[in-house]
């Protein structure tokens, strides 16, 4: 790794002393190559994400913007080839929702999606509102990797596991049997629930999968606390609660507060067309971590 460090010290140098544009490409095309290299991969970056979207303040409008950011997810997931199966989706009767969790399979959704979690707000004027009068709410957004039974080892008698009748928005029921399923860690606390699929076992083997991917997530962020040394890059904080966007609908406008970076034509976003804020992101990020390599290597 240091070899390549030391290389790339090289290059950046030969970049700056270097006005010939054909030599300067080249140089380029290895300096990111390098940068490529030497940059961390999480091993779970390769893996599935599970999204999780809250609604958060500021009551039906909030709801609505959570089923918002819930199509918006499934368009882009739709754009990157992936398959979407929706785990959870407490509607409303209005159109919006309460809760939304999904599983997108493809390789290396999490790597993508992960820049995706923290406080969503908006700002906009309802359809309700009769004075025009611009409302702020808010949606979470939770993006956990899907793990694999090996990984996380959870013992049977921790978990207590009810099952009830599957419910759609305004109360009606989508079948007529106890298939959905809820699971209970009981150490943790942590409870997920699955009522997608009409087959009990199918619900049992969603929420599992859901359950060892919130274990992975917690156990990830004692060892963040624990760590305080580790270091956190501008982008990926690690803290839900973070604001980290804000749609100004008025305007018009997306803005990254991580970055901080704006968008324009908000539509097209929120039609899925996701992969500029997202490599932006993650341009931050890579550059962050390449200038905290160097800064090492000068300090070692």
């Amino acid at each position: 790794m240091n070899e390549k460090i030391e290389e790339l010290k090289k290059n950046y140098e030969l970049l700056e002393n270097t006005e010939d544009v054909d030599f300067r490409v080249l140089i380029e095309d290895e300096i990111a190559k390098l940068e490529d290299e030497i940059t961390q991969h999480a091993p779970e970056d390769k893996n599935n994400a599970i999204v999780e979207i809250r609604a958060g303040t500021g009551g039906e409008e909030s709801e609505l913007f959570a089923a918002q950011l819930a199509r918006m997810y499934v368009k882009f997931a739709e754009r990157k080839g992936y398959k979407v199966t929706v785990n959870d989706n407490k509607q409303t009767s209005i159109g919006g929702t309460k809760e939304f969790i999904a599983t997108i399979t493809g390789d290396g959704a999490y790597g993508l999606y992960k820049y995706e979690a923290g406080v969503h707000r908006v700002q906009r004027v309802p359809e309700t509102e009769k004075k025009g009068r611009i409302h702020t709410s808010a949606a979470t957004v939770a993006i956990l990797p899907e793990i694999e039974e090996k990984e996380v080892t959870i013992n049977p008698l921790d978990l207590k596991i009810d099952v009830y009748r599957s419910g759609g928005h305004g109360g009606q029921s989508v079948n007529t049997t106890d298939s959905a399923v809820r699971i209970t860690h009981l150490p943790s606390g942590l409870v997920v629930t699955c009522q997608d699929e009409r087959s009990q076992l199918k619900n049992k083997a969603k929420a599992m999968t859901h359950l060892r991917s919130r274990l992975w997530q917690a156990n990830e962020d004692r060892k963040r606390q624990e760590q305080s040394d580790k270091r956190l890059t501008m982008v990926m904080s690690g803290d839900r609660s973070d604001k980290i966007r804000t749609y100004n609908f008025p305007q018009d406008r997306i803005t990254d507060h991580r970055i901080p970076k704006s968008w324009n034509n908000m539509q097209k976003i929120l039609d899925g067309d996701l992969e500029p804020v997202i490599n932006e992101l993650k341009s931050v990020e890579r550059k962050s971590e390449i200038e905290k390599l160097l800064t090492d290597s000068d300090s070692a």
